[in-house]
């Protein structure tokens, strides 16, 4: 089942392991539960601290297993087969299991061992998600600490009635108790603070009460990770506040274009960015939306908290979101057969119709890669001809359950109340409206700056984006801006790190150049 390099690196972490774990597997007579046998078998045979026991019948979901230690029962489970992006989640489940120490501050494991209530958690993944793994990881983490939790992997694509019981159409979805809890990626804090109702008030309270920032960065980005750095190497006071470190990155799946790193994930990247960042003394605010900037000699952030900060100089680095339709019917539908991420939520449509919106890249290379899971894939581009590379063209193309229909203006999204079942469209050409049978929805028409909270504070495009000079500074003194959010060509990683480092150098600039002493004249020689 494992191949022999990744035998041995795993075998590396397990001397890890301190505790005795046991593997008890629920299997069936089917492929999977063999497959599932197999590479169990591997696991166990590469640690002397490991026991698998079997068992068919039990009454759990087959094929799964649960990991605990020895007499203890831990209530971490994978149903299915944790390969693709989750075999880190089990990798990292076995070494907490194992006793190894998990990398989480020290308040943050006293929040989840302080929680009250039993907490039964189940999470519907696919294993091509590049985001369910975050959520996989923090809830097995959450059963580790404490006795009270327990969680369940398991995969949408094998086991497909449930999907289809509870109408799951995104992932990650997670049920708590038996109940829809959260959708979509979700990091350790995000999830304490929806079980915590009072975690969000004591962060307002503790944010409230921090001094001057000489640099305030708002976004936690390529961007914003790169601005912090350059701005601590300076040695000033530096805070990053952040709705959610690592931004539209943490969205994206291969990235082969990073210069020097010849390929790596969104994900990947993202953590290496915070633990860059957190080599250094910055300040770092999660889990915080901006609501309002001011002006001023001091420039105060406004956050959605009812907390505010205060600094000398901001760096806005508020990224992008993916763009919608705003069509009748997407709203309503979202996450119920209306997507935005191909690579998430493509499993689950398996042998089923669905539509790519955009003929961009973006919109191309997701119809490719849909049409090989999918029963047909229509792809609905608004202007005459498609927008994407002519070597994605080409491949499109050549794809037999692929239609392709251009001067396609999308006009609503159609339901039957409980998930999506087509789509209407006008031919622009024609003016004629048609209606189109199918499952799902992806959506792929580019992105939308985060700037709905500055409208009417400082200088925007008629595209939203916040307007910056050569230096990044903005309309406003004392405010600069980097990435995706600004007026600069070219939406890249690469190019939002450099005017990241170029937003932060020249806020320093600034703070050198206000903060000098004011000239003396020069007094008459007698």
């Amino acid at each position: 089942m494992l191949d022999t390099n990744i035998k041995n690196q795993l075998q590396a972490y397990l001397e890890k392991v301190t505790q005795p774990i046991e593997i008890t597997a629920s299997l069936d007579d089917g492929d999977k539960s063999r497959e599932m046998q197999a590479l169990l078998n591997d696991i166990a045979a590469l640690s002397n601290r490991i026991t698998l026991i079997e068992r068919r019948g039990d009454g759990e979901r087959a094929p799964s297993f649960a990991l605990n230690r020895s007499g203890a029962d831990l209530g971490i489970r994978f149903a299915g087969i944790p390969m693709g992006h989750e075999f880190t989640s089990l990798v990292l489940a076995l070494l907490q299991v194992g006793g190894h120490p998990p990398k989480a501050d020290a308040d943050v494991l006293e929040q989840i061992r302080n929680l009250e209530g039993d907490f039964v958690f189940e999470t519907y993944v696919s294993l091509s998600c590049q985001n369910c793994p975050e959520v996989v990881q923090a809830l097995n983490l959450m059963a580790v600490i404490n006795p009270r939790i327990r969680h369940v992997m398991i995969d949408g694509a094998l086991f497909q009635d449930e999907v289809n019981a509870r109408q799951i159409m995104a992932v990650p979805t997670i049920y708590l108790n038996g109940q829809v809890f959260g959708q979509g990626r979700m990091g350790l804090e995000e999830i304490l603070a929806k079980l915590d109702s009072g975690a969000a008030q004591r962060e307002a309270a503790k944010i409230a009460q921090k001094d001057v920032f000489d640099l305030l960065v708002v976004g936690g980005g390529p961007a914003g990770a790169s601005a912090a750095i350059y701005s601590a190497r300076k040695g000033i006071r530096t805070g990053v506040v952040a709705e959610r470190f690592g931004g539209q990155v943490l969205d994206t799946l291969g990235i082969e274009n990073f210069i020097s790193v010849k390929e790596t994930e969104g994900p990947k990247l993202a953590v290496a960015l915070e633990q860059h960042v957190k080599e250094y003394d910055v300040d770092i605010m999660n889990l915080q939306r901006a609501s309002a900037l001011v002006p001023g000699d001091v420039i105060e952030i406004k956050l959605e908290s009812g907390a505010s900060l205060k600094a000398k100089t901001v760096v806005l680095a508020t990224g992008a979101r993916w763009r919608e339709m705003n069509v009748p019917g997407e709203k309503e539908y979202r996450n119920r057969g209306v997507a935005y991420c191909p690579h998430c939520d493509g499993p689950l449509f398996k042998g089923k119709r669905v539509a790519v919106i955009g003929g961009g890249n973006s919109g191309v290379e997701a119809a490719i890669d849909l049409a090989g899971i999918v029963a047909h894939v229509t792809l609905l581009e608004f202007g005459s001809e498609l927008r994407a590379d002519a070597v994605l063209q080409r491949k499109l193309h050549s794809l037999p359950n692929v239609t392709v229909i251009t001067d396609a203006q999308t006009t609503a999204v159609t339901g039957d109340g409980n998930k999506v079942n087509g789509l209407r469209y006008t031919d622009r050409k024609s003016g004629q409206s048609h209606a189109i049978e199918l499952e799902g929805i992806f959506v792929q028409i580019g992105l939308l700056p985060n700037t709905d909270w500055l409208k009417g504070t400082l200088a925007l495009s008629n595209r939203g984006e916040i307007e910056v000079d050569a230096r990044g500074q903005t309309s406003v003194p004392g405010v600069f801006a980097a990435g995706d959010v600004t007026t600069v060509p070219y939406k890249q990683i690469i190019i939002a790190m450099g005017e990241g480092s170029k937003a932060a150098l020249s806020a320093f600039d600034h703070l050198i150049r206000t903060s000098a002493p004011a000239e003396q004249p020069i007094a008459a020689v007698a």
